[in-house]
């Protein structure tokens, strides 16, 4: 989502993305024209009328669960923001916790009482 108009979308993914993407990204670009979706998380910058760069993972109950905003200086990495889904995803599932840099396989936590002074026999970064 931005403040560029669904026409800008159209052509940034019919000249850029379907080159770096095979097919282009696989999921609708939405249009903030007004930065009012923007203000409500925080990223519309008024005065350039532009949503500053950010990512956010929201759960299915609406709770945003992790943010990023970043300058456009410095690009984002979409497979850490794929990891972190996952990992969401599993905990969701399960109960566990996952420790930084987890990926689908690697150990997982159980919290309670027994782990306390004990993450480091468990996980090892």
């Amino acid at each position: 989502m931005s403040t560029d108009s669904r026409f800008t979308h159209k052509i940034w993914q019919e000249q850029e993305l379907s080159k770096m993407v095979e097919g282009g990204v696989p999921f609708p670009m939405l249009s903030d024209a007004g930065g009012r979706i923007g203000a409500v998380y925080g990223v519309y910058d008024e005065a350039a009328g532009v949503d500053i760069r950010g990512r956010f993972i929201i759960d299915p109950d609406f709770v945003i669960r992790a943010m990023e905003v970043l300058t456009p200086e410095v690009g984002r990495n979409p497979a850490e923001l794929s990891r972190q889904i996952k990992a969401f995803q599993h905990v969701a599932r399960t109960g566990e916790v996952t420790p930084s840099g987890w990926n689908p396989g690697d150990t997982t936590l159980t919290p309670g009482p027994d782990l306390v002074g004990k993450v480091w026999t468990k996980w090892k970064p």
